[in-house]
């Protein structure tokens, strides 16, 4: 596997980033290839990525989020073998600092030639790059999920706690007012 590390340092306070990245509908707003994420529940998505002409379908369960502190991931999907985790970290009141560690295991010719060629690198650095002009340009979220998600139990079934949600602005992503963030 392949593993990614960045972070980058945002001039908007901790809840509001968090509560942005909470919108995995939006993130094709400002990852590049990626051309949809749409929410199955509050523990999964199904992406749908074109990357050097390769378009990909796969779903991902989130394994651990805890607001203002963490959200790690993982596929579900057998062709697609990823995990990762971002952090935030509050710097100030107005400032936050977003850590994104990924692993990675490239599948193909053009994934692994992309992969050595540090491809992959660069494109998550751009991905933070655009998601920081994303939150600072707004100077706020357009929605938020708040619940705590634990780690799977020890039988493997899904554990979520405390499935709260916050706002609901509308947007696509934003928790709708009866406190789920999925339809």
């Amino acid at each position: 596997m392949s593993m990614v590390k960045e972070t980058i340092d945002i001039d908007v306070p901790v809840s509001s980033v968090y509560n942005q990245w909470t919108q995995f509908e939006e993130f094709p707003r400002f990852m590049e290839g990626v051309e949809e994420v749409r929410q199955i529940d509050e523990r999964h998505c199904h992406w749908k990525t074109k990357v050097a002409g390769s378009e990909r379908e796969f779903d991902t369960e989130i394994v651990d989020q805890l607001p203002d502190e963490r959200i790690s991931w993982r596929s579900v999907t057998a062709d697609v073998a990823q995990k990762g985790v971002v952090t935030f970290q509050r710097l100030d009141e107005a400032h936050t600092r977003v850590s994104l560690a990924m692993d990675f295991e490239p599948q193909g010719m053009a994934e692994k030639a992309g992969d050595m060629l540090g491809v992959l690198d660069r494109r998550v650095k751009g991905d933070l790059r655009r998601f920081k002009g994303f939150i600072e340009e707004r100077g706020v979220e357009s929605g938020g999920w708040r619940g705590r998600i634990s780690p799977a139990d020890a039988a493997g079934r899904p554990s979520p706690t405390g499935t709260t949600g916050t706002t609901g602005t509308g947007m696509p992503g934003a928790a709708p007012p009866d406190d789920q963030r999925y339809g």
